[in-house]
């Protein structure tokens, strides 16, 4: 930052300041003595501040057991910490929103602080951080230095922030032209403030390209991704850059992606209303949270239908995996790979993947009705049927895929480098070619089949832990694939042009 912009910033009488409540909160939360009384006497002599600590006490954030009925309950039930971090944030919210001059664009700002004040808590207990307080207080206040520009550079910075389309946007323009972002100067204006050191730090690496060096400020930083996917008005893309950076940074999961962001929507009304700032939640992001919801259910669905299946065919694999261990990596009987390669490859392209961060899609065949089959023709029919199946399912892909039995009637199929859209069409066309030629010539009578298959792909929409996830979730697709019909291809990743049912 340079020393004018310093000097200015130190010598501005028409700064945001710190209420007289909020400052004596701020002494209080570095006084090792400070008790529950202490913070009730000062939060009590405000009765706008006291409702909000019994609202919040009482709402599904903390979920009592037992309605709060007063101040002294409410805070004995937060306890002292949640206390003095909650009580802070809405403190100086509140006073930070009274400069009349850019309301509109006050309202902006705090629409994005309070939900990255959400996104950094749910955030910080995937991953067992335990100050979720703080947490929130710091995504609260990372964008507090655009409120300080609005009153250094009340000529310029207006229309500076209103043309910018995009946070990336703004912080390019800031660097351009003031020389350093608002996060700077949102970190030296709580340090003047007398603001804890982690909190300063936490604003001052909240944007890129600063690292955050602990776990704490990269739930921070991260916060303000989560919170474009609800501004941005490409909400898939805001959705995909926050899941490849909560991956890289965090190493979270798409699962665990998805559940901050139902807690998030979840919370969220809740939130706003006690902040006063209305946050809606865009129709995409409702369809991208239903169709993850749904998907989970149907995993839940998949479980308890099938738990004695499950035993029973864990149990089946075992004995067979005992017995390919002592064969050749080929399937005898269709000359593809057989599981225990397939398990081989898979992890050596889901690893070459990862380190050259590009898609790696699967594909779970099985074909329909197959038993069938073998009890209307015999077994040596359904060899037959399946040595075919594989001959031209192998001829259908390119030299760099692989194709694998991994059971019975089951096949999996590898697209390296390939995203879910692309390996959709692929096995599509197969299908296509399947159902119009038969299979195999049964009694001089033609024999056709189908298959389901369900597509999932590590890479832009979801990244997995390890490649037992990718292709566990391929097999979820394809459960839910025969459940709404069979005779079909459908992929993880949600239709990006959904229509009415």
């Amino acid at each position: 930052m340079s020393p004018e912009l310093t000097a200015a910033l130190s010598l501005c009488r028409n700064l945001p300041s710190p209420p007289a409540i909020a400052v004596r909160l701020i002494e209080l939360a570095q006084d090792p003595e400070t008790d529950i009384a202490s913070a009730a006497d000062v939060i009590a002599l405000d009765m706008g501040l006291s409702a909000r600590m019994m609202r919040i006490a009482n709402s599904p954030l903390y979920a009592s057991r037992r309605r709060i009925e007063n101040l002294g309950q409410a805070l004995t039930m937060l306890g002292l910490n949640a206390t003095l971090q909650l009580a802070l944030g809405f403190s100086l919210s509140r006073a930070l929103r009274e400069d009349q001059n850019h309301a509109n664009q006050l309202d902006a700002v705090w629409r994005r602080s309070i939900l990255s004040a959400l996104a950094a808590r749910y955030l910080g207990l995937a991953r067992n951080v335990r100050r979720v307080e703080e947490l929130m207080l710091a995504g609260l206040l990372q964008d507090i230095g655009i409120l300080a520009l609005l009153q250094l550079r009340s000529d310029s910075y207006p229309e500076l922030l209103a043309s910018a389309d995009s946070n990336d946007a703004l912080l390019a323009r800031e660097r351009t032209i003031l020389d350093c972002s608002h996060a700077d100067i949102g970190a030296e204006l709580c340090e003047q403030w007398g603001l804890p050191p982690y909190l300063v730090e936490a604003i001052r690496h909240s944007e890129a390209p600063a690292e955050p060096a602990d776990l704490f400020e990269r739930c921070v930083a991260l916060s303000g991704s989560i919170a474009e996917i609800w501004l941005s008005q490409d909400t898939d893309l805001a959705r995909d850059t926050a899941l490849r950076l909560v991956h890289a940074q965090l190493q979270m999961d798409s699962s665990q992606f998805e559940q901050v962001l139902q807690q998030v929507s979840q919370m969220l009304p809740e939130i706003s209303a006690l902040f006063d700032v209305p946050v809606p939640s865009p129709a995409r992001i409702t369809y991208l949270l239903d169709h993850a919801s749904e998907l989970m259910a149907l995993r839940n669905l998949r479980e308890l239908q099938d738990a004695s299946a499950s035993k029973r065919r864990a149990d089946d694999f075992e004995q067979q995996a005992r017995r390919l261990a002592e064969q050749a990596h080929l399937d005898a009987l269709t000359g593809l790979l057989n599981r225990r390669q397939l398990e081989v490859v898979l992890a050596q392209e889901f690893d070459r993947a990862g380190r050259a961060d590009r898609p790696l899609s699967v594909a779970f065949i099985d074909l329909d009705d197959f038993k069938k089959i073998n009890d209307q023709h015999g077994h040596l029919v359904g060899d037959q049927v399946l040595q075919a199946f594989a001959s031209l399912l192998q001829g259908q892909l390119r030299g760099s895929d692989t194709v694998a039995r991994f059971g019975g009637e089951e096949f999996v199929v590898l697209f390296p480098g390939t995203n879910e859209q692309t390996a959709l069409e692929v096995i599509r066309r197969v299908l296509g070619a399947i159902t119009q030629t038969p299979i195999v010539t049964v009694a001089d009578m033609p024999l056709h089949v189908t298959f389901s298959a369900g597509v999932a792909t590590h890479g832009a929409y979801e990244r997995f832990t390890d490649m037992r996830d990718l292709l566990k979730a391929a097999d979820d697709v394809l459960y839910r694939s025969k459940n709404l019909g069979r005779n079909r291809v459908i992929a993880r990743a949600p239709d990006p042009h959904p229509t009415a049912c």
